[in-house]
């Protein structure tokens, strides 16, 4: 029998930065992914994300599972109000979420990719 819990504790992170394709829109943010799990396939993904302020326009592919451990941020949906985010919110984004991303104060979240 396989087992179906992988528990993560003393994951070694795979360390990525600057890794975002979102195009910036203004600022000049940085990226580090701590990437602890990543599917066989490489359809998942999960692990910490450390951002300096900046502003990006995104397009979602997939769906996101956020909590938030420091900073603020604004998710603005295209034709919609802005959404503001700060420590201790926990957010889902749907695929086909398009809009803007800014991090006004570094942000550091948890983060599934699905």
């Amino acid at each position: 029998m396989t087992n179906k819990i992988k528990l993560l504790r003393d994951a070694q992170p795979d360390v990525l930065l600057d890794a975002s394709s979102w195009e910036k829109l203004s600022g000049d943010p940085h990226t580090v992914n701590l990437n602890a799990y990543a599917s066989e396939d490489g359809t998942k993904t999960m692990g910490t994300w450390i951002c300096t302020p900046g502003r990006w326009a995104v397009n979602y592919t997939k769906w996101e599972y956020c909590d938030f451990r420091e900073g603020y941020c604004v998710l603005t949906p295209e034709g919609g109000e802005p959404i503001h985010l700060k420590a201790g919110d926990i957010f889902i984004v749907e695929p086909g979420f398009k809009g803007t991303w800014e991090v006004v104060e570094t942000v550091r979240k948890y983060f599934v990719f699905a």
